[in-house]
């Protein structure tokens, strides 16, 4: 199963103000282990990055001047993210400035239905708790150094690690099914892995009544 770890990053919050997307990091994970597909890029969102903003990411009007506009990696995007569930923290954000962005674009939208929001998972599981993805971080001892300002792909790589945390598989799950089936095509024949039972003889069952009977006449008549 192929999933993508999605995250963003934006001029400000709000999509009414007109703020848009400046930068998107999905990665792809099967079965939840990485694979080595990722989409990232820096996009110039035609307006100012807000200051509140600036502080989040450090992307700079003057580092995203030169880069694509939305609307020239779109079919690109849709084309990764295409037939697979996407893994968001905080989804309600992130799908709306890029259902903003689709719109502008003219392109269809995201459905929600294809989305899974971590922080539910995360308000569920722990409430009352810290569920940001810093608070995740530390709750399940993944190392968070490196992330000293918000950017899209290591918050996607420290969400790929949550997310197999909260939903309770430590480790990645691998398919075994087709290394077995590979090798049952290389071995024609059935293998017991079973213990192997080895019956005692006649002799031996008779050694062992008459040891039972010393043992019996040794612990209650002496």
């Amino acid at each position: 199963m192929k999933e993508i770890v999605l995250d963003t990053e934006t001029t400000g919050l709000s999509i009414k103000e007109g703020h848009r997307i400046v930068e998107i990091g999905c990665i792809e994970i099967e079965n939840l282990v990485p694979t080595k597909n990722v989409f990232h890029c820096y996009l110039n969102p035609e307006r100012k990055v807000s200051e509140s903003a600036l502080k989040v990411h450090g992307y700079t009007d003057e580092f995203l001047a030169d880069k694509k506009k939305f609307s020239d990696v779109a079919d690109d995007f849709l084309k990764f993210i295409k037939d697979k569930k996407i893994i968001i923290h905080n989804a309600e954000f992130d799908i709306g400035h890029l259902n903003n962005e689709l719109l502008l674009a003219k392109k269809e939208k995201i459905s929600k239905e294809n989305v899974i929001d971590t922080l539910e998972i995360a308000r569920n599981k722990f409430p009352g708790s810290g569920i940001s993805l810093d608070a995740l971080c530390k709750r399940f001892r993944i190392d968070n150094s490196r992330r000293k300002k918000h950017t899209a792909l290591i918050d996607c790589e420290l969400l790929s690690k949550v997310y197999i945390n909260l939903i309770d598989q430590k480790e990645p799950i691998f398919q075994f099914q087709k290394e077995i089936t590979k090798r049952e095509n290389e071995i024609n024949e059935e293998i017991d892995y079973s213990k192997k039972i080895i019956k005692p003889s006649k002799q031996e069952l008779e050694n062992h009544k008459e040891f039972m009977k010393r043992e019996f006449k040794r612990n209650f008549f002496n």
